[in-house]
């Protein structure tokens, strides 16, 4: 089978389906990449070919403010309603034509499509091929029971929580949505293709796809009215890791505990929102603390924390470091708190953008963790967080039973089974 994957630019959409790439090229399928020229030289560590971005604008976590310097200026719900429309939505056409004109010269069997580059309906519809949607952040598909995205809620309680949550939908759609929505309307037709009546842009790829896969588990979402069959939830997506990737693993210490803080790869330029609080909170104690800065200030953070419990890294062995961590302090990666869960530890979470607040809520929820709600906590608040995530047991019981869970579903094995079987099952209607 021939399978083409594709993906935006950015790390965090393109990692998690490595695993799955390997997977399938392992199994005998011959796969090739479509994604920006950021990526060729992974891929070709991979072994995988590169089909790169033509029309397609490249986005990635370096450039958007380059690209467009009025987004810098913009906060909050402006910078998801720009993002939704120029980085996604307007992107949208572009890669339809790039992915056809791949088609008519290399046919493929089956398009494995990052969920945001949001091309399910015009592949499906007028190349006919299957697509295969990967997820990477959580279930976002709208429900009456979900609370709205972006504003970091939990479930409503009573009439007054139900109120909110259709109140703050409908504003959502109004004041943030709308520009993505309508410029994907736009493009699907000059297509001749129309969204269902009143759908939600963000629905797209639960609605279009031939399967779609998760990332994370079923009891980590929130509970939903309405089960989507062709939702599969595939546990947490780990990257594949090639021998030459150079990952720190630091030694185990005599410490009494560890713990491991990042700031992820796309918000990491200021490490004092997060990662120097978390060394103010844990220097000169009996912790090992391993920070992991994403190759951003590392040496000016070595020197101005030399305390021997402080060791910071490039880039670590997430996997070696939460076999034996404690607690898991992070800015809220969907990925990163998945890991961490999937190792039974309990993460400290404080990040609002990008969607974070809606992740972290679900860490507060189901009682996995604790979020600080903050994109700056103070050194006192993570001090005291890490402290009753590492002594009051019932953090660390919830943690290992989504651990468990999570061992169940043998993630790029599992999601490899789900693309060949929706292509099976396409071909035979």
């Amino acid at each position: 089978m021939k399978v083409l994957m594709g993906s935006l630019a950015f790390s965090g959409h393109f990692n998690p389906m490595t695993g799955i790439a390997k997977q399938l090229q392992a199994a005998g399928n011959e796969v090739s990449w479509y994604t920006g020229s950021h990526y060729a030289a992974k891929l070709a560590e991979l072994g995988i070919e590169h089909r790169p971005f033509v029309r397609a604008v490249e986005h990635t976590e370096a450039n958007l403010n380059d690209l467009y310097p009025e987004r810098a200026r913009l906060k909050g719900p402006k910078v998801v309603s720009f993002d939704g429309e120029k980085v996604f939505a307007g992107n949208v056409g572009n890669f339809f034509e790039d992915l056809k004109e791949i088609h008519a010269t290399d046919p493929f069997d089956v398009l494995v499509i990052d969920g945001a580059i949001y091309v399910q309906r015009l592949v499906t519809r007028l190349l006919g091929i299957p697509v295969v949607s990967v997820i990477a952040i959580q279930n976002m598909q709208r429900d009456r029971l979900v609370p709205p995205l972006f504003f970091g809620f939990q479930p409503a309680k009573g009439v007054r929580g139900r109120v909110r949550d259709h109140v703050m939908t409908a504003l959502s759609e109004r004041m943030v949505m709308k520009p993505a929505r309508q410029r994907y309307a736009r493009i699907l037709a000059d297509y001749g293709l129309t969204m269902p009546q009143g759908g939600f842009f963000t629905d797209e790829p639960y609605l279009t796809s031939a399967a779609v896969l998760q990332t994370g588990t079923e009891s980590f979402d929130y509970p939903r009215s309405q089960r989507n069959p062709l939702v599969h939830y595939v546990g947490p997506l780990v990257p594949y890791r090639t021998r030459s990737g150079a990952y720190a693993a630091p030694a185990p210490s005599p410490h009494r505990r560890t713990v491991l803080v990042t700031q992820g790869t796309v918000d990491n330029e200021d490490a004092t929102k997060l990662i120097v609080p978390t060394i103010e909170a844990l220097k000169d104690t009996d912790t090992q603390l391993i920070v992991a800065t994403g190759g951003k200030g590392t040496a000016r953070l070595r020197e101005a924390y030399p305390q021997p419990n402080i060791v910071i890294e490039d880039y670590v062995d997430f996997d070696a470091v939460l076999s034996r961590a404690d607690a898991f302090v992070t800015n809220g990666g969907f990925g990163g708190v998945l890991l961490s869960l999937s190792h039974g530890v309990p993460p400290v979470c404080a990040g609002v953008k990008e969607g974070k607040n809606d992740i972290n809520a679900r860490v507060d929820y189901h009682r996995v963790g604790i979020n600080l709600k903050t994109e700056k906590p103070a050194a006192a608040a993570i001090a005291d967080a890490v402290e009753r995530v590492v002594t009051e047991p019932s953090y660390r019981q919830r943690a290992a039973g989504y651990a468990a869970e999570m061992a169940s579903h043998h993630h790029p094995a599992a999601a490899s089974g789900a693309i060949i079987e929706a292509t099976c099952s396409n071909r035979t209607h």
